[in-house]
């Protein structure tokens, strides 16, 4: 036989029961169950996130690593572009550093005009030893004018064209320079060599020389004016049997480092040579 409540008995139930739920979940009872649950489901949603990032990341790799190429090589350009540019720097502060002892040097000799030209040529066969610069004789460069640095004697303009001058360098094989020794005080001679080593030559065998010595030009001979600086004297070999003392010269220039050169536009060679008197046999 089926008992019908009565719909206010259902109604007192149905409150009874939530209010007791509320009562144990106020009083701590289900705290337990429900971090378990809170857990498991932070645990679910950590394990389905994982999964998606890994998915995900899979899929778009591809246009990832294209990306970083184009921004690999965007950025490998900008620093070939900076490193140019550091170059370009040095060496405009290397130019600027050149000039600035080149003038220092002439306001040191005022007594003579000076052309600052570039090095744009070097002698490439191991027989002669020269270089290029870029004045001629349309700038008044003529030939057997000095050419010098603030360092020391360079060697002469053996050549001119409109544009362009040759120099023959005073380590050349055919260069002769009449010098002295500052500290002897006395006269020399300074030929070059196939190697581009200095040879000091015609020292005589009566005089006290020591390796150090300053050579200067002498000025004899016309070629070049006196007193421009040459280099130093060492290795001095002195043999008893030997007419003149021998000794090597380290000049005061840096040949292979040439990039400015100055030339003595107010100095005027004079070939004595139709002035020296032939021996006849």
């Amino acid at each position: 036989m089926k008992t019908i409540f009565p719909r206010s008995l259902q109604t007192t139930i149905i409150f009874l029961v939530v209010g007791g739920i509320l009562a144990l979940a106020l009083g701590g009872f289900f705290s337990s169950a429900s971090d378990s649950f809170g857990n498991s489901l932070i645990s679910a949603q950590t394990w389905v996130s994982e999964r998606y990032i890994t998915i995900r990341d899979f899929f778009n790799a591809p246009n990832d690593i294209v990306s970083l190429q184009q921004r690999n090589a965007q950025l490998e350009s900008e620093i070939s572009g900076l490193q140019t540019q550091v170059i370009q720097l040095q060496q405009q502060l290397t130019d600027t550093q050149v000039l600035a002892a080149l003038v220092d040097f002439s306001q040191s000799s005022p007594e003579s005009v000076y052309k600052a030209t570039s090095v744009i040529g070097r002698d490439p066969s191991p027989f002669l030893h020269y270089i290029i610069i870029n004045s001629g004789s349309n700038d008044g460069i003529r030939r057997g004018m000095p050419v010098v640095t603030n360092q020391g004697l360079v060697g002469h303009i053996d050549a001119v064209i409109a544009d362009a001058a040759r120099v023959q360098l005073i380590t050349d094989p055919a260069s002769a320079v009449n010098v002295r020794l500052q500290n002897a005080d006395t006269d020399a001679l300074l030929a070059g060599s196939l190697t581009g080593d200095l040879a000091l030559e015609m020292i005589s065998q009566d005089l006290e020389v020591q390796e150090g010595d300053v050579i200067l030009t002498s000025g004899l001979g016309g070629d070049y004016p006196p007193d421009l600086l040459v280099g130093q004297l060492f290795n001095l070999r002195k043999r008893d049997y030997e007419l003149f003392q021998k000794a090597s010269v380290q000049s005061a220039v840096d040949f292979s480092r040439l990039e400015i050169v100055l030339v003595i536009m107010n100095f005027k060679p004079v070939d004595i040579a139709p002035l020296i008197p032939v021996e006849t046999p």
